[in-house]
């Protein structure tokens, strides 16, 4: 009888990754010389712990056990692989990372009959592979044999040298396998992905290699042979090879795409490259494709990119840019980037109105900006600054792909969106982010110095644990690291319960005590100030009423 290993993975719904947001460094683009890519996962009502399985050893014959989305879903036998290596959220032990953006595209290209959804054939793939080459060609053999069930889909994957993003979308009812193409990101260049194909003309093989399962220009491309030819069998094509457009043919831009999407690229990019030249792509954010059609698919940026840079990318509102989101009246009195839902909604006259849609947002379950290191060994060199809830409320904890056991405050069983716990990371941030989101202005300030306290002693404490750890036998760094690991984490959610009952009463009723350096002192409690734009749209919607007499 054959041996059934099940699969303990970690899902969110089908729904909770459909505002995701991926941003990707290459090696010579970093600061340090390390790839980086970055994982907002978004969703209204939902949370993402951080998940654990351990490596293993299969016999001949074993099968593993998938269920994709829904009660409806029953579990699905698949071969398992001889050894599977160790996984840590997303980056496994060898510091392949997968991360991922939706973008749907053209939905009669579903098989809801295929085995794998996304996120777990990114799961099953991190168990399988020692590269992120070896990643692409896990997924194209998984889905060729066992089909792929989720709509249109964006993978960064990267390991410790490379940077690839892969666009992968199914080949409809019936039909095993999927088309897909996958580049490498140039190691001096920045990429990001959010929630829109953006791969167009690709570089394509001069003959196609029948014995080969994909096509490749080695260190360069990949794609699935029939990518093109499906486009034509179903009439989404109709041009010469090499003037296919992956994009245009499976996941082609609306105004939705381009407004909630691509702008978060345009301001990501314009962080790190010539302002002028990125807000020449404004016309194309406000839906005028006449002028410009799509914004570059990566960029050299102006100076390296360190990780706490990108941290900070993470928690971009669009600030200072044409798309700000705290100078206008829908800020309210304190100017926060922060709006309710929904994104989309009319006017009393019935015109069609929408909202921004930035990388920072209080929907996240959880978020992560991993960086891998090709100059230390893999259990150290490997690390995801992780938390859970929005990316802007939280200091980010480093946790190294190299530990036996996820931090309790990080654990699915501590974390329930039913059910509010001090002991859950989940709840801690989000109990603190909810008392910042409608006074902005008034306390943003008291928990960025608690997040800058948090993530300045985590970057000061990475050189003694990279030396310490590099010395170690494999065991004893395994240990070392998990028990740093939980420290780390203990410290994050001791500083946040301080922060929480600070923030109660300082800004009790609605007033500011006064405080210095985090410590109460004497004085009268005053009232934060208006933003400007919310007084002015006050008097200007409301006359002379409030307007005091001479």
């Amino acid at each position: 009888m054959k041996k059934l290993i099940l699969s303990v993975i970690l899902l969110c719904s089908a729904v909770a990754a459909f505002a995701c947001t991926n941003l990707i460094v290459g090696k010579k683009a970093s600061a340090d010389g390390s790839v980086m890519c970055t994982y907002n996962c978004d969703s209204f009502g939902f949370l993402m712990p951080l998940s654990f399985s351990a490596p293993g050893r299969h016999a001949e014959g074993d099968m593993i056990a998938i269920r994709g989305w829904g009660p409806q879903t029953g579990e699905k036998l698949v071969k398992e692989a001889p050894y599977t290596y160790g996984v840590v959220g997303l980056m496994n032990e060898n510091q392949v990372t997968i991360v991922e953006t939706t973008w749907g595209g053209r939905r009669e290209l579903v098989n809801r009959e295929g085995y794998f959804d996304y996120f777990t054939l990114m799961d099953i793939t991190l168990k399988r592979s020692t590269t992120a080459r070896e990643a692409i060609a896990v997924i194209n053999e998984l889905v060729s044999e066992y089909g792929y069930s989720s709509s249109g889909e964006s993978f960064a994957i990267c390991d410790k040298d490379e940077a690839w993003i892969m666009e992968i979308v199914g080949k409809g009812p019936g039909r095993k396998g999927a088309v897909w193409v996958a580049l490498r990101v140039p190691d001096d260049c920045v990429c990001a992905y959010a929630n829109s194909s953006r791969i167009q003309q690709f570089p394509q093989v001069r003959k196609v290699d029948k014995k080969k399962p994909f096509c490749e220009i080695e260190g360069v491309c990949m794609y699935a042979k029939d990518v093109i030819s499906l486009a034509r069998e179903l009439g989404l094509y109709q041009g010469s090879d090499a003037d296919f457009s992956f994009r245009e043919a499976y996941g082609p831009l609306d105004f939705s795409a381009i407004r909630y999407c691509e702008a978060r690229v345009w301001s990501f990019f314009r962080h790190h490259y010539d302002t002028a030249e990125m807000d020449a792509y404004l016309p194309f954010l406000n839906g005028h494709t006449d002028v410009c059609d799509h914004l570059p698919l990566w960029i050299k940026p102006k100076a390296p990119i360190s990780v706490r840079e990108l941290m900070d990318d993470m928690r971009d509102h669009y600030e200072g840019t044409a798309l700000d989101m705290t100078a206008d009246v829908s800020a309210g009195p304190w100017a926060s980037p922060y709006r309710n839902q929904p994104v989309n909604f009319f006017s009393s006259d019935s015109t069609a109105m929408f909202r921004e849609r930035p990388i920072g947002c209080q929907q996240s379950g959880m978020t992560m900006v991993c960086q891998m290191r090709s100059w230390l060994p893999d259990a150290v060199g490997g690390v995801t600054y992780f938390n859970m809830d929005d990316a802007t409320m939280v200091a980010y904890v480093p946790v190294y792909c190299g530990i036996t056991r996820v931090p309790e405050p990080f654990r699915r069983e501590n974390n329930d969106i039913r059910e509010f716990s001090t002991e859950s990371a989940f709840w801690m941030n989000n109990f603190v982010a909810n008392m910042v989101y409608p006074r902005w202005s008034a306390m943003i300030g008291d928990l960025r110095d608690a997040q800058k306290e948090l993530e300045d002693y985590y970057a000061e404490d990475q050189k003694s644990v990279e030396e310490q750890a590099s010395k170690m036998t494999p065991g004893e760094r395994a240990a070392f690291l998990t028990a740093k690991t939980e420290a780390y984490t203990d410290k994050m959610m001791k500083r946040w319960d301080k922060l929480a009952k600070f923030l109660i009463v300082k800004h009790n009723d609605q007033s500011m005590m006064p405080s210095e350096n985090g410590v109460f002192v004497r004085g009268r409690a005053t009232p934060p100030a208006y933003a400007p734009a919310f007084i002015e749209a006050v008097k200007a919607q409301t006359g002379d009423r409030y307007v005091k007499p001479e």
